[in-house]
């Protein structure tokens, strides 16, 4: 399948890249700085420099792609991730792109209950303070569309291999949770999307 992956250089933009160039996927990773891009040579990778705030550089990359898996981050900026997406929206309407799948974050929207004191009152509520408002504004977006869209909500990101030991899915209340999950595990699971229906204009959480 023709993938694009925005936020290509990201720490979850990387391994979808990595992954999909495994799973013979013949991937776009859109960059700002193709030198930080972590696989430079492959038959099946096309590097496409670009800016997200700039529409027009997102249209040429969208040419013949059929799937978009977006990966945008910020930091603790919070202004790049809603309105990159927005752009990315508009620009697949205007190129006849239908499926998205987006990496947004546990305690988006419905899933702020998932989340305990230190994560609502410390983390979203001081230290990311910015952060929460920008995704649920990009999803926001994202909702609002006629695409056929899948929002990941991961939980907190750490390093390691796949390892399938996660949860997904799960109720918006349930507190038995890690809230953390390796970079690698949300990178597989949201390139599982390309093949199932699922979680189709739906959002899922995952987390250990």
């Amino acid at each position: 399948m023709n993938v694009i992956v925005f936020g290509a250089t990201g720490t979850v933009g990387s391994e979808i890249v990595k992954q999909a160039l495994a799973k013979g996927h013949k991937v776009a990773a859109f960059v700002r700085n193709p030198e930080k891009t972590p696989i430079s040579e492959n038959p099946n990778l096309k590097i496409h420099k670009g800016d997200v705030l700039n529409p027009k550089d997102i249209q040429e990359a969208l040419q013949n792609q059929e799937a978009v898996l977006c990966a945008l981050g910020d930091g603790k900026i919070g202004k790049v991730r809603a309105r990159g997406t927005k752009n990315i929206i508009g620009a697949m309407n205007d190129k006849g792109v239908k499926r998205l799948i987006c990496q947004s974050t546990i305690g988006a929207g419905d899933s702020y209950e998932n989340l305990n004191f230190i994560w609502k009152y410390v983390m979203f509520g001081f230290l990311l303070r910015r952060v929460l408002p920008d995704h649920n504004l990009q999803e926001k977006y994202i909702q609002e569309s006629n695409l056929d869209y899948t929002i990941v909500r991961p939980g907190a990101l750490t390093n390691g291999a796949i390892t399938h030991a996660y949860k997904t899915g799960f109720a918006k209340d349930l507190k038995k949770l890690s809230l953390k999950i390796n970079r690698a595990d949300v990178a597989d699971f949201m390139l599982q999307q390309l093949s199932v229906e699922d979680y189709i204009r739906k959002s899922v959480c995952i987390s250990n």
